[in-house]
Parts: structure tokens; sequence; C-alpha cells
């Protein structure tokens, strides 16, 4: 099946790899976010496994692709429901390795009713120390690897494999401790960078400048901003121009985990060998779609849901020079 072109079964769906945070999320819904010290009272609960790349990860296998994870938990009750969740929602969770003596990583999470959210989260520093000698011929079964930020020794192992061998290495640029995009992202292949991760980098608040400023730091790489409800913003590798895409208008209930199902739209788009202006726009509708429920991850659409609202959104969805 072809998440972006239609459904066909005669192609094999791509494999993607995630590598990166699982973390039991705790999410609270709350009319609005506190302004100072006291208690707050929320009207809806919800627990789920989730992290960026676990997140990315249930986004490639809702939209029909195949999806595994590389990941770190702790030899705890919390890693064993974190890897129990994400196994039941069909990801390949076998390369997810539990740490002996370190804790799994957790969040609090508050989502008011605009879709905002406070997150509060906790990773054990041991959870992430160590790594493993990585090759082209581990990730030569799989069609793109996508990293996040949380596991940066792992992450640039992975992708400076993938590039060896001739896959699509994808950098999930969010925000991160210094010095860890400036890292990972020489070898990435393509960087879609969040909106804050990106100003920071890029030290202005100008998004076409922005895109430009990260273009030359990273030449080797496609670069793409995600700006929430501004679009996307991505520099063009032909006219070597900065080009955005609105993003669709939609009611807000929940924005946690929109940045993660777009990259994993995106790198199932780009595993597929979609032209990346068609990537950004599936994935764009994929985001914010996401939005529309509360609960995380688990509002990630499928691939029919997706190509109806391109479908309906087609004249929204059209990309143009930036400026």
């Amino acid at each position: 099946m072809n998440s972006g072109a239609g459904f066909d079964l005669k192609v094999p769906p791509r494999h993607v790899l995630c590598v990166g945070a699982a973390v039991l999320d705790t999410l609270f819904r709350v009319r609005s976010m506190p302004s100072g010290q006291g208690k707050v009272l929320p009207y809806d609960m919800l627990q789920v496994a989730e992290g960026m790349a676990s997140s990315a990860a249930y986004a490639v296998a809702r939209l029909g692709g195949r999806a595994s994870l590389w990941g770190a938990v702790g030899d705890d009750e919390t890693g064993a429901r974190i890897i129990a969740e994400l196994s039941r929602d069909g990801i390949d969770t076998t390369g997810v390795v539990k740490v002996e003596g370190a804790r799994s990583a957790v969040s609090t999470i508050l989502i008011d009713d605009l879709g905002e959210r406070l997150i509060v989260p906790f990773y054990d520093p041991l959870l992430h120390q160590t790594t493993r000698a990585i090759g082209a011929e581990d990730v030569a079964a799989f069609d793109a690897v996508l990293v996040d930020v949380r596991w940066p020794k792992l992450a640039l192992a992975t992708l400076v494999a993938a590039r060896e061998a001739g896959k699509p290495a994808i950098l999930d640029g969010d925000v991160a401790a210094d010095g860890v995009i400036e890292m990972l992202a020489p070898a990435a292949t393509h960087i879609v960078f969040s909106q804050p991760a990106a100003e920071r980098l890029a030290g202005t608040t100008d998004l076409i400048a922005t895109v430009s400023r990260l273009k030359q730091k990273f030449e080797q790489a496609f670069v793409c901003v995600t700006a929430g409800e501004q679009g996307c913003y991505w520099l063009d590798e032909i006219d070597r121009s900065v080009k955005s895409m609105p993003a669709i208008k939609i009611e807000a209930v929940d924005t946690l985990a929109a940045g993660d199902i777009f990259h994993g739209a995106f790198a199932l788009a780009i595993a597929e060998g979609q032209p990346t202006a068609d990537a950004i726009r599936f994935s764009s509708v994929a985001a914010a779609l996401k939005c529309q429920s509360f609960g995380g991850r688990m509002g990630a659409p499928t691939a029919a849901e997706v190509q109806g609202a391109l479908r309906l959104n087609a004249e929204v969805l059209v990309n143009r020079t930036a400026g």
C-alpha cells in the first residue's frame, strides 16, 4: 500500500526504522493552564506509551507502513508496559533494550481547551549512555531511518549507517541539549526542524531567513521547518528558493505528538519515493488530523483519512515561493 498515491496491494509496505524516545506519558485535560502554584483539577486523563520516535513509529504503522523502533527503557514495570503497548499497536519493538539499573522515561502533560500543552518529562541519564556498533548491514532491511535527539550516540551511528547503505537518513530536529543537533545534522539526508529548534540554531525568528541559514549550515541535507498553524517552510533543491505550504484549518483539541506524527508520515512518504513537496503535504495533513482528538499519538490518522483530507483541501495545500 502506498500512503501517498492511493492503495496498490501489489506494492509491499515500506519499512521505516525509528530511533529514540520511548516514554510513558500521563495526560491530563484542563480547562486552562495554571498561572501559579496551587492545585489543578483535570477533567480527563489518559496514560499512553509514546515519545518522539515511538509516536512517529505509530504513525508509520497507522498509515500502512511497517515500523520498527530502536530505543531504551528501564528494567522495570514501566518499561515492560511501554514495550507491551507499542507492540500491541503494530510496532516491532525487538530493538528496544532494557537497561539494568535505569528507570524508564516518564512525563506528565497538561493539555488545555485550546489544545496547547505543558510537558514535564523525566529521562534517567543511565538510559542512553551506551550504544552499539551499527553498520550498513544493520539497516539494509529498512527503506528509511528516522532518528530523534534523545539518544544521540545511537542516532548518529544509525544515520551514518543509513547513508552508507544508500537509505534516507532523516533527523527529527527538535530542541535538544547543546551541540546535539550540530553533531547529528551533518550525517542526515533530510532534516525536519521544529520551529523553536530552527530559530534557536539560526538565530532569527524570520522563517525564510531561518530556512536559508540552516541550509547553509547543513548543505548536504534537505531542510524543512514545521511551524504549526503557519504551515511548513523548506528550501527547494532545484531553484534554491524557500517554499512554503499552509496548514489546513482544524479545531485543535490536542497538539501533543503532532510533530512526531508529521515526522513518521514524512519518513514513510520519503521511503515510498514521494517528491519532497508531496511528502510535506501528506505529513502536514496527517499532523493536522491528529490534533483533532485528545490522546497524544493515539489521534494518528489512517492513510484513508489522510487521503480524504488531501482531496478536500487540494486548493489550500499548494506550495509557493515564500516571501
